[in-house]
Formats: structure tokens, C-alpha cells, sequence
């Protein structure tokens, strides 16, 4: 069919994957209304609104981050319906123009796919995966690098008992009733969610440290990969194990709060700060080998 057939008229699905610091933003999802807080979606929208689609476009965000949460690769799906005569963008064609459209330098467009026509970006995706960074050897906010500001959890502790950390992340491993580790007002029908992955372990070393910090200053990694996550359930899990670290907790505690079910606990109740969290990764099912997967801070 040539460009001027009626299929120049049919909207083209494209799976876009993008990253933010999260400092600026009221979260990824749009903000509605004429609030003065704003979401990465609403700048992402802005932009997609310079594509001139015969229909608004609107972004379908695959993985939902709070306030200050940062994505290293988020993904959507988005449709665009060209004018008569126009064949669809290419994927290339398409994030370029989203960047050059963006309007917060706190947003990029890393890529963009085509992909049928029911494909669901949320639902869709088999792995998600979130890391959350810790520093140690900060006894006051202000020795904590500018740079690395609301990037990581500064702990006001010199060390952590990872050896500890890592027996009580066993502990989370594994298919759970995890309404321990969930906030109020989860949309989540079940609370069971399946944990194939976490670990702690040391984080590179900082290049915006002074050499006379690198001695004192270090950084820890903890990582969970799941299909899905219940609301805060990540900070939650990261606050308790934190709290083994610190040696507050033992790892077995850890076990008797995950059974307790109960998301009220003394320990279980404290949230990890959003801005040392960060959506590393979303995975789809044959198209692993194209997402940014793989990242390291």
C-alpha cells in the first residue's frame, strides 16, 4: 500500500523507554489540573504534542515512581496517528524529536520501538528491577559531596554489617504475602508477589569525593528484581534491611515481620527516603536485547 493508502491513517503503538532524576518531579505520572506540582509524564506529553498526531497523544507509563524516585530506564507506550499521506515515524525519528521537544533537562528519551497494537507497557512487562543507594562515613548531611545529593540514603553510621544484610535478604527471596512491606493505598489486588532477586553489595566509589574523602566515604547497593512491586514495597524492604545493617534488627527478625503480615510494625512501618531509589530496568518478553538493561552507578 503506498503512503497515501488508508493505512497512513492508522495510529503506530511505540514502546519508548526513558530515564529522569527524580528531585524536580511530583512523580512520573501526569499531574492534572492547574497545581503547581508537576510529573515526568506531563513533560513527556508536552513534548509528544509537537508531533502534530491527528489524535492527543498520551503516555501509558509502565512502572509508577513517587516523588523523588529517579529512573534510570522507565518505559511507556504511546500512539501517534500521522496526517493523511504521512507514513509513522520511525523510531529513531520519534525519540529524537521527544528530546528535542523536552522542555526539562532532568528527562531524556533513551529509545523507541514499534510494537503491535495491543501491547500494554504496564502489563506487558515480565521483570522490573530498582536499586537503592546507601552511603556510610557521613556523620553530618554537609560531608556528603553536592553531587551526590538526593542520590543516596546518607546513613550517619560509619559501616554496615552486610554479611547480616545479605542473610536477612534470603529471608525475602521467594513467592510472599508481602503485606508487611506494603503502604497504604496500594491498588494492588494481591498482596503476594514473587522476589527473585536482591542483593547488598558494595557500590562504586564516588568521583565526586575528595581523595582525603575516599578513605570515610562509601557506598552500598541494594537491588530487587520482580514483575511487579506493591506500593513502596522496595523503600520498606530497604529501611529493614537498613535497619540489620545498623544492627537494630536481626536477619531472623526479618523473617517474623515478612510473617507477621502486619505493615504497621515498629520497624517494618519506616519508608526508605524516595531520592536514593532508582528504576533501573523494565524487561518485556522478546525484547530483553533492546531496553537498556543493564546499568551501574
Amino acid at each position: 500500500m503506498g503512503p497515501g493508502s488508508a493505512a497512513g491513517w492508522m495510529p503506530a503503538r511505540y514502546l519508548v523507554y526513558f530515564q529522569y532524576r527524580g528531585t524536580d518531579f511530583n512523580g512520573v505520572a501526569a499531574v492534572r489540573g492547574a497545581q503547581r506540582a508537576v510529573g515526568v509524564q506531563d513533560y513527556l506529553e508536552e513534548a509528544a504534542a509537537r508531533l502534530n498526531s491527528v489524535l492527543p497523544v498520551k503516555f501509558t507509563i509502565s512502572s509508577r515512581t513517587d516523588a523523588g524516585v529517579h529512573a534510570l530506564s522507565n518505559a511507556a507506550h504511546l500512539d501517534v496517528q500521522r496526517r493523511s499521506g504521512q507514513p509513522p515515524f520511525s523510531p529513531e525519528v520519534l525519540a529524537q524529536a521527544l528530546n528535542t521537544h523536552l522542555k526539562h533537562p532532568a528527562i531524556r528519551v533513551l529509545q523507541a520501538f514499534r510494537v503491535p497494537s495491543d501491547f500494554h507497557a504496564r502489563y506487558a512487562a515480565t521483570s522490573r528491577t530498582y536499586l537503592y543507594r546507601l552511603a556510610t562515613g557521613c556523620s553530618r548531611p554537609s560531608q556528603l559531596p553536592v553531587f551526590e545529593r538526593n542520590l543516596c540514603w546518607a546513613l550517619r553510621a560509619d559501616c554496615l554489617d552486610v554479611d547480616a544484610m545479605q542473610e536477612a535478604a534470603r529471608h525475602l527471596l521467594g513467592t510472599h504475602d508481602f503485606s508487611a512491606f506494603q503502604s497504604a493505598g496500594s491498588p494492588a489486588a494481591t498482596p503476594v508477589r514473587t522476589l527473585r532477586q536482591v542483593s547488598v553489595s558494595p557500590g562504586p566509589a564516588s568521583t565526586f569525593a575528595l581523595p582525603q574523602e575516599s578513605s570515610r566515604l562509601r557506598f552500598w547497593s541494594l537491588e530487587f528484581e520482580s514483575q511487579s512491586f506493591l506500593y513502596r514495597q522496595v523503600r520498606r524492604m530497604t529501611a529493614v534491611l537498613v535497619a540489620v545493617g545498623l544492627g537494630a534488627l536481626t536477619p531472623a527478625q526479618v523473617k517474623v515481620i515478612l510473617d507477621s503480615q502486619d505493615p504497621l510494625g515498629k520497624y517494618q512501618s519506616h519508608v526508605a527516603p524516595a531520592y536514593g531509589l532508582f528504576l533501573k530496568s523494565v524487561l518485556y518478553e522478546g525484547l530483553e536485547g533492546l531496553g537498556p538493561a543493564s546499568w551501574a552507578l
